[in-house]
């Protein structure tokens, strides 16, 4: 494990090689599971605040789980999660050439809200668990990111570079230096 300020991590991320392959995939992690991506309390105020922006982007049966349920749910442990459509794939979500993608990334992406996606989603596949003294910082291995990993391994991409911006988002850029450090001190 590594440490630095309040979170533990992995060693594995430093030494896995990842970088989605949507192409081979079609953006499944959208699709598959058996709950909705985590979302913090302040995601869940902003999504709120913007599903008029979004909803242009998302299938008319995200919209219509969005008007039913609302923007969050929850997943079995009683955390806050994304909704999902009929227990598959995310609200926030539309296909493009038959990929699955996101509508709150469009939406950002176009200029019209001033938040790029969930930070869950923005990290995966890093899973964070918080915990009463300090935040988990891991891997979490799912089948359907094989070709990620093979993609990865051609591209020799490392999953803390594939995620550099999403680690910076979360944890700042001096931390993601300090990770890059203490990683390259135990590859010596």
């Amino acid at each position: 494990m590594i440490r630095i300020d309040n979170t533990l991590i992995s060693e594995e991320i430093g030494e896995i090689r990842f970088c989605c392959d949507l192409s081979s995939c079609k953006g499944a992690c959208c699709v598959e599971g058996d709950a909705g991506a985590p979302l913090t309390e302040e995601e869940i105020s902003l999504l709120e605040d913007h599903i008029d922006e979004i909803n242009p982007f998302m299938t008319s049966t995200g919209i219509e789980a969005v008007e039913y349920s609302g923007v969050f749910d929850y997943d079995m442990e009683g955390h806050f999660v994304t909704p999902l459509v009929n227990g598959r794939e995310c609200v926030f979500i539309f296909f493009e050439d038959g990929i699955a993608r996101c509508a709150i990334e469009k939406a950002h992406t176009e200029g019209v809200i001033p938040f790029q996606k969930p930070l869950s989603c923005h990290l995966y596949p890093i899973r964070i668990t918080c915990l009463p003294e300090y935040q988990a910082v891991n891997y979490h291995q799912w089948p359907i990111c094989r070709d990620a990993l093979e993609n990865g391994k051609k591209l020799n991409l490392s999953l803390v570079e594939f995620l550099r911006d999403a680690l910076v988002r979360k944890f700042g850029k001096a931390w993601y230096g300090e990770l890059l450090r203490q990683l390259q001190r135990r590859q010596q």
